[in-house]
């Protein structure tokens, strides 16, 4: 028999849901609750003496809700106010599985699993790294990552917004409605953090942030993998762990690489104006139509690295990609992560090191980005004499932010550990340096010791080349510095920036000014050709001969050269000889070995067709044969940084714009002369650094490079006469023009 009075202790119905404050109704309602998920989801709780779970949901056009249980038994919520919707469920107990029916006016509905059931996707330790400025992997847990959570698959979104009064997620799967999936935030840390289910990887999305005013904000994600072309603006969801690399070998022998002692011979790339398909309304290639050609290309020159102007993403073409707006996204112009990872793996198991360019010294002004992200100058300064670029109209990141410098720390890490680059350049070192730079007085701030100096950039240089040195071993950054700021390659344990290289600005500009010079007045100017030798061993340098000299109206290299035709050929022969057999590194920008005619044009490919004339085609043998005996000779780049890897035999024959000098490893060495003047030199004497046979390697002269062919000697015997500081000399014929390789038989 029954127990009566058991059955009278429990009603018919379940007890209703217990309300939540006021306050929480109010601020969920009004779309300025930051901690959601103490409102909605499951929550334990005990009504009318009975213990269970309420269950809250919200969506301001819903009708009602039922609430669907694992095994398919349902519970219909009921309304508490507007949109927000309750039920209790006696006996129910965490963790609990459900899916939430919506239904609408019209009869539509709309089923999903609730995103605030869910636990936090990150952890306390995740968010004190990344408040302090440590967070090595921070792309691991801010951004959009699918996930299993719960056994449900759907995608975490996190995104640091310390100053808004709420955040949303949203996209086509909530009709771009800030309302529907508000985020929580993450105790003090200014992360807000949310698991939405049923998303997977291709899904759009954008950040609404509401601002302190009240002001909804749209923002594309800062850690978005991908992003769409602009004029489109949202971020996609991408899965990077997909991609299985064939580069094993290539990075285990990196870790252990110095780049210093190596040859490093790097080919500078435009990836959109390399090459194009002109049968194809003049589109750009992909980055896998271009990895087979662009690896055979730079390998069969010689190359030891392609170094990319900047593919983060960037919405104007016309920038080359120093106007960045997506720092952890390649640009979606020429493909997905993957692709990008193809080329780079493609380079790396055809013995091709990437370098990238990148930009930490400023960002662009498009509101759906960077700019005033929660509605306060976050990631920039507010006061515009430290926080404005007057050049570039463009932003300043706030160094001295924590958060912020891990941003960028966290991004240099990104692309040499997901996308396996071998290195980065750094744009603009200057910029960041100097407080006053290029601004006048009274439109800058002094730092706190009343100096010009950036002490909080410093600090940022510093940390980010300490931490790549020891996070990711083997891999350089490289300094675009043009100052005489000191000791930018020295460790910064040692008071240095920690650079591994520096780009030697004052070597290209006397470079290039004295090959300006007709070959008649060049005895004047000697000295402007040798001077960098004064500070050669100051820093660890690269050459760079690069896309900024060739635009602007400063004319293609060859254009540069003074001359008739053949001997503006013969000048750009020679200029590539001296720079690549002189002390350090080299950088050449592409174009440069087909002789190009016009200025780089980033809209057009290089004019490949040139090469179908024999002069063009001689200057890419010649570039090819001289990368080869490069990379074959290591006294032409072991001991680059060091004083013992190069002497000068000859620098002071200046009537005849001669000069000659010797590249050492140990007892290995070469010799290199260069004739700068269209006059031949027969029976040349220079002093031989070692007794014996000489032979010639190369000379820029050959009639198989488009020059002369002026016959020289392909071997040498060294006769007893002292000179130049030897006790022997060998006795040349030097080409006009021209520049002879040397080096004992």
């Amino acid at each position: 028999m029954p127990d009566a009075g058991r059955q009278a202790a429990r009603p018919a119905t379940p007890p209703a849901p217990p309300a939540p404050h006021p306050s929480d109704v109010a601020r969920l309602l009004a779309g300025v609750h930051d901690s959601p998920h103490s409102v909605l989801g499951a929550h334990p709780v005990t009504s009318g003496g009975e213990p269970g779970v309420v269950v809250r949901a919200y969506h301001p056009n819903a009708t009602g809700v039922e609430v669907v249980l694992d095994g398919g038994k349902t519970a219909t919520m009921q309304r508490v106010e507007g949109g927000l919707f309750a039920v209790f469920l006696p006996d129910a107990r965490l963790p609990l599985r459900y899916v939430l029916r919506f239904q609408f006016a019209g009869g539509a509905t709309w089923e999903h699993d609730d995103p605030y059931r869910f636990l936090p996707t990150i952890g306390d330790i995740d968010l004190h790294l990344f408040n302090e400025g440590t967070h090595h992997r921070l792309w691991d847990m801010l951004g959009a990552h699918p996930r299993t959570m719960d056994g449900v698959s759907g995608v975490a979104f996190a995104v640091w917004a310390p100053n808004a009064k709420r955040v949303s997620v949203v996209g086509e799967f909530c009709g771009w409605d800030g309302r529907i999936f508000p985020m929580r935030q993450l105790g003090s840390s200014g992360v807000f953090e949310l698991f939405v289910p049923g998303l997977a990887e291709g899904t759009l999305y954008k950040f609404e942030l509401l601002t302190r005013e009240g002001t909804p904000r749209l923002k594309t994600d800062p850690f978005a993998f991908k992003t769409e072309q602009a004029p489109q603006t949202a971020s996609i969801v991408v899965d990077l762990d997909r991609y299985k690399w064939s580069d094993t070998e290539w990075m285990w022998k990196r870790r252990n690489a110095d780049l210093a002692r190596q040859p490093m011979l790097i080919y500078e790339v435009h990836l959109g104006s390399w090459a194009r398909v002109p049968e194809d309304n003049n589109r750009s290639l992909s980055y896998r139509e271009i990895a087979p050609r662009l690896v055979e290309h730079v390998k069969s020159l010689g190359f030891t690295h392609i170094e990319l102007l900047p593919i983060m993403e960037h919405p104007f073409t016309g920038s080359w990609g120093y106007q960045v707006t997506g720092y952890y996204a390649p640009t979606s112009r020429f493909g997905s992560p993957d692709d990008f990872k193809y080329l780079v793996d493609m380079c790396h198991q055809a013995g091709i090191g990437v370098i990238l360019d990148w930009v930490p010294a400023h960002f662009p002004k498009d509101d759906w980005a960077l700019r005033r992200f929660d509605g306060t100058a976050l990631y920039e300064h507010q006061d515009p004499r430290l926080g404005e670029h007057p050049d570039w109209g463009t932003l300043i990141f706030n160094y001295g932010r924590n958060e912020v410098r891990n941003f960028l720390v966290a991004n240099a890490l990104y692309w040499l550990d997901e996308f396996h680059a071998d290195g980065l350049r750094v744009d603009a070192v200057a910029s960041m340096l100097y407080l006053d730079y290029s601004r006048q007085p009274g439109e800058w701030l002094r730092n706190r010791y009343g100096g010009r100096e950036n002490l909080e950039a410093i600090e940022f240089l510093r940390q980010m080349n300490e931490t790549v040195r020891s996070e990711q071993p083997g891999c350089v950054t490289i300094a675009e510095e043009s100052t005489a700021w000191p000791d930018v390659t020295k460790p910064a344990s040692q008071g240095g920036l920690g650079f591994s290289f520096k780009w030697n600005m004052g070597w290209m500009h006397d470079t290039l000014k004295y090959f300006q010079e007709d070959p008649l007045y060049r005895r004047w100017h000697q000295d402007t050709l040798t001077f960098a030798m004064m500070y050669e061993y100051s820093e660890r340098f690269i050459m760079p001969l690069s896309h900024d000299e060739v635009v602007h109206l400063k004319k293609s290299l060859l254009e540069k050269m003074p001359g008739d035709e053949w001997q503006k050929f013969a000048n750009l022969r020679a200029l590539l000889a001296y720079q690549i057999t002189r002390p350090g590194k080299s950088l050449l920008f592409m174009g440069t070995e087909i002789a190009q005619t016009t200025e780089w044009n980033h809209d057009s490919s290089i004019d490949w067709h040139l090469l179908e004339q024999p002069k063009h085609r001689g200057v890419m043998a010649f570039l090819g044969a001289l990368g080869r005996v490069y990379r074959e000779r290591p006294a032409l780049w072991r001991r680059d940084h060091e004083h013992e890897g190069f002497s000068w035999i000859d620098v002071a024959d200046r009537d005849n714009s001669v000069l000659s000098y010797v590249r050492r490893d140990g007892s290995d060495h070469v010799v290199v002369v260069l004739n700068l003047t269209p006059i031949p030199r027969e029976d040349y004497l220079i002093g031989a650094p070692a007794a014996g046979t000489y032979v010639q390697l190369l000379s820029s002269d050959d009639a198989a490079f488009g020059g002369s062919g002026y016959r020289t000697k392909d071997r040498i015997e060294t006769e007893a006469t002292p000179m130049h500081g030897f006790q022997q000399a060998m006795r040349l014929v030097l080409p006009p023009l021209g520049v002879l390789v040397l080096a004992p038989a």
